[in-house]
C-alpha cells in the first residue's frame, strides 16, 4: 500500500465522453456560424463566439486540466491572475473601441 489516499474522485470515462461531446457540439456551432452569412454579419456574432469560446475554455480547464478537483490554492493561483488579465483586456477593448470610434475609423 502506498499510504497515499485519494482525497477526491476524478471524473469517470462517461463524464469525459460527455465533456468531449459538448466541446464537439460547441465547435460545430462555432464553425457553422462562420459559414452562415446572416449570423456572421449580425451584431450577435462576436458575443456568441466569445461566449462559446469561454464555455469551451472553462470545460477544458475544469475537467481535462483537473482544476475543478485541485486544491483551492491552485484554483486561486489560476483564477486570480486570469481574472486580472480578463478585466485588463476588457478595459483595453473599451478604451480602444472609443478611440476607434472617435477617430472615425469604424464605419
Amino acid at each position: 500500500m502506498s499510504g497515499h489516499s485519494e482525497a477526491h474522485a476524478h471524473p469517470s470515462v462517461a463524464t469525459y465522453g460527455k465533456i468531449a461531446l459538448a466541446l464537439t457540439i460547441i465547435t460545430i456551432f462555432e464553425v457553422s456560424a462562420y459559414y452562415i452569412p446572416a449570423w456572421e454579419t449580425s451584431a450577435i456574432y462576436v458575443p456568441s463566439m466569445l461566449s462559446m469560446s469561454a464555455v469551451k475554455f472553462f470545460l477544458v480547464v475544469a475537467y481535462y486540466m483537473h482544476l475543478k478537483y485541485d486544491h483551492k490554492l491552485f484554483r486561486a493561483l489560476f483564477t486570480g491572475p486570469f481574472m486580472v488579465a480578463s478585466l485588463t483586456l476588457i478595459g483595453l477593448l473599451f478604451l480602444f473601441s472609443k478611440l476607434v470610434i472617435r477617430l472615425g475609423l469604424l464605419s
